[in-house]
């Protein structure tokens, strides 16, 4: 496997799997997870460049760098293009299907296929690293987006979303739309493309994970023959300082939908950093004592007609300078449920979670995620996106394996903080 490579193999013995961990000499991090029995094969190359990296400052910067909202996720777009047509048409010839997305915090390119794989690989290492940018393109692009801009003003689900973090948030840029706005992409240049590429789609900045059914030695043969080197270089990101307040409890807004939509959401500090994976795996065990199908609070807001069984979630929404414990779904009577979750999160805190409600709640979390194992896009986008977050796959099922009751109940003493909580209602136009 590439003689100058240095690789890594992690293993589990709770899951019974392994993969690898490569450092290329490109300065790129790769991830390998063969499941010889799968049919199909899922790949992505990712960057750790998303939305909030509005103002950042990179090695060789003399002062931070503030630009546009929106050039990442702009890029994205731009990167299927090259010179000689568009990555799709290439990708149709080897019948991968292929994706790619921009998050708060990271820019993916993906595909899937059942065969053609390294075929499929050498498109996608290829194009992402051959930007092209010219006045002509950049203009053209402009008015697309603006037009999807414009569509997820008007999409209720994306409103109610971002009118809760714009509640939650002073200065966070979190609070800002994925895509930017109309006026902040009319100030984007092929420079400004340029140069936001060179700082974050430097190979040191970026990961490339894939799972499925693989040979491991031909994917680094092709990668040794693909990547182009980086010069080792960092980039930070710049925040302003975040008040631990909330901006305002309640913000509403009316759309064309047939019953309100709501998100509910605490806020919480995040002065000491992200929180780490045994943090998490006890935040998702408490999530699901509190609000899965199977406890006392969702079986009340289902018995009286609160919520629906298709669209009541909970998440535990987190990420560079960001967190907060977030509630959605559709209601009649939006305020009621909000009024329904603090006061179960208020008993939990002063009786704290039962020993078999406990113990059905580490069980599901534990199980659903080892049965995520079987699903080689969900194992390609979780060991990415952990990577990013400098956390580890196996790490985290450890730690749902291992959490007590306690520590999960411990969580509350900084999450779920009712006077750091806010509402989001879409309601319908009268």
């Amino acid at each position: 496997m590439g003689t100058e490579s240095k690789i890594r193999e992690i293993s589990s013995e709770r899951a019974g799997e392994h993969y690898y961990e490569i450092q290329h000499p490109s300065g790129l991090r790769i991830f390998l997870y063969p499941k010889e029995k799968n049919n199909s094969t899922y790949a992505i190359f990712g960057t750790k460049y998303g939305s909030i990296d509005n103002c950042f400052q990179a090695t060789g910067d003399a002062e931070p760098r503030r630009v546009p909202n929106g050039i990442a996720h702009y890029l994205e777009h731009k990167l299927f293009e090259s010179e000689d047509g568009d990555a799709f048409a290439r990708y149709a010839k080897t019948g991968a299907s292929a994706n790619a997305y921009t998050s708060f915090d990271m820019t993916c390119y993906l595909f899937s296929c059942t065969e053609n794989v390294y075929e499929s690989l050498e498109i996608l290492l290829d194009f992402v690293q051959s930007p092209y940018f010219t006045e002509q393109t950049v203009q053209k692009e402009q008015g697309i987006i603006g037009q999807e801009i414009r569509m997820y003003d008007d999409t209720p689900q994306w409103r109610v979303m971002f009118n809760l973090l714009s509640a939650l948030y002073h200065t966070h840029p979190v609070k800002i739309d994925i895509a930017g706005t109309t006026d902040s992409i009319a100030k984007i240049t092929p420079e400004l493309l340029y140069s936001c590429y060179r700082t974050f789609y430097n190979l040191n900045n970026m990961a490339l994970c894939i799972a499925g059914n693989i040979e491991p030695e031909r994917v680094l043969a092709l990668c040794d023959k693909m990547l182009k080197p980086s010069l080792v270089s960092s980039v930070e990101r710049i925040f302003e300082p975040e008040p631990e307040s909330i901006v305002k409890p309640r913000v509403e807004q009316s759309l064309s939908v047939a019953v309100p939509l709501f998100e509910f959401g605490f806020k919480e500090s995040v002065a000491k950093g992200r929180a780490s994976v045994r943090q998490l795996a006890e935040t998702d065990i408490l999530l699901e004592a509190l609000a899965s199908p199977a406890s006392p609070l969702y079986r009340s807001l289902l018995d009286d007609g609160l919520i629906n069984e298709a669209s009541f979630s909970h998440e535990y929404f987190e990420g560079p300078g960001f967190a907060s414990v977030i509630f959605s779904g559709e209601s009649s009577d939006p305020d009621a449920v909000a009024d329904r979750i603090r006061r179960e999160v208020g008993r939990v805190r002063r009786e704290g979670i039962g020993r078999d409600a406990f113990r059905r709640a580490k069980n599901a979390v534990y199980g659903r995620n080892l049965m995520a194992l079987n699903d080689a896009g969900v194992i390609a986008n979780t060991v990415i996106s952990l990577a990013f977050a400098g956390r580890e796959l196996y790490s985290y099922i450890d730690a749902v394996a291992d959490a007590d009751a306690d520590a999960v109940l411990s969580r509350l003493e900084t999450q779920l903080n009712p006077d750091l909580s806010a509402i989001s209602i879409v309601k319908p136009v009268r």
